[in-house]
């Protein structure tokens, strides 16, 4: 895995991509063992979401854990809140991709509720949604109740896929900046993805790259404190060309982390991928500043 801060719009000096040359090179990349690997991981991944979909048809109510009790947690979960112990009551939405609902995040929500965090919740959208900015504007109705229901004036947000999209456009474009704490993505399409173009439906064209959504998100920005990170994968399948799994806008400053061998729909289940959301959301990974930009487009 490599962390990095905002690199420009330039190319990646090594991103473990599938190269797009001769259709041999081509091939022989996606033959390494490790591809094989992360493919047969995906699919085991797949069949096992396609079993619990059924159970995360439900929006699911917020409901503090009374384990995750001041004193009574483990060491290894005293020491991730060492820095920031309120860290561990901040509520963590996670918010799911497209045509998907909350069950992708079965063994995330577990995993964070298991590193202490006390309030995981996760937030079923209409699989018939049709456009971004709707998704967003339901999505800040949501964190209006949660912050209602338990008092707090900000929320941590971790989307998947479109889910993360959804949530970028909420707090760039509608004022969640002021509500969300931090914001960490899942294989989401910041620069959209190639295979958009193959499904004509109006939610999928507004992820083809340069659609008037994605143009939308990429014109300048105005200040914000919500902390950005924006984790892809180098075998990402349903966003290509990979890197575009990045964001790349220097107003957000966002922290992009390349996690190598895990397919789109593996990201969630990934032990790998939540140690760093819990990291992330503990406060414990490095923010990219104004000079990292500076630095990178020089």
């Amino acid at each position: 895995m490599r962390t990095t801060g905002y690199r420009g719009p330039g190319p990646e000096s090594h991103t473990g991509e599938v190269s797009s040359g001769t259709p041999r090179g081509v091939l022989r990349a996606l033959a390494t063992p490790a591809t094989v690997t992360g493919g047969i991981a995906e699919l085991a991944w797949v069949g096992a979401h396609v079993l619990m979909y059924p159970l995360g048809t439900r929006t699911e109510a917020l409901r503090p854990d009374v384990r995750c009790r001041p004193g009574e947690q483990s060491p290894s979960v005293r020491a991730l809140f060492a820095a920031d112990p309120l860290a561990a009551r901040i509520p963590v939405l996670l918010v799911h991709g497209l045509v998907d609902n909350r069950s992708i995040f079965t063994l995330m929500r577990r995993g964070l509720r298991r590193r202490g965090f006390a309030q995981v919740c996760t937030w079923n959208y209409s699989p018939l949604l049709g456009d971004v900015a709707e998704g967003a504007r339901d999505l800040g109705e949501h964190v209006e109740r949660i912050c209602a229901q338990t008092g707090h004036d900000r929320v941590h947000v971790v989307g998947h896929s479109l889910g993360g999209l959804i949530a970028r456009h909420y707090v760039q474009l509608q004022g969640g900046g002021r509500r969300v704490e931090s914001l960490t993505t899942l294989g989401t399409p910041h620069g959209g993805s190639v295979l958009a173009h193959l499904l004509p439906t109006p939610m999928v064209r507004q992820l083809r790259p340069g659609s008037a959504v994605l143009e939308e998100l990429a014109a300048p920005a105005p200040q914000w404190d919500t902390r950005m990170t924006a984790v892809y994968s180098d075998l990402d399948q349903l966003v290509i060309p990979t890197r575009n799994g990045r964001c790349d806008h220097p107003d957000l400053r966002a922290r992009n982390v390349l996690v190598r061998g895990l397919g789109h729909m593996t990201l969630p289940f990934s032990r790998v991928v939540v140690d760093e959301v819990a990291a992330t959301l503990a406060g414990l990974r490095p923010v990219a500043t104004p000079m990292d930009v500076a630095a990178a487009v020089a």
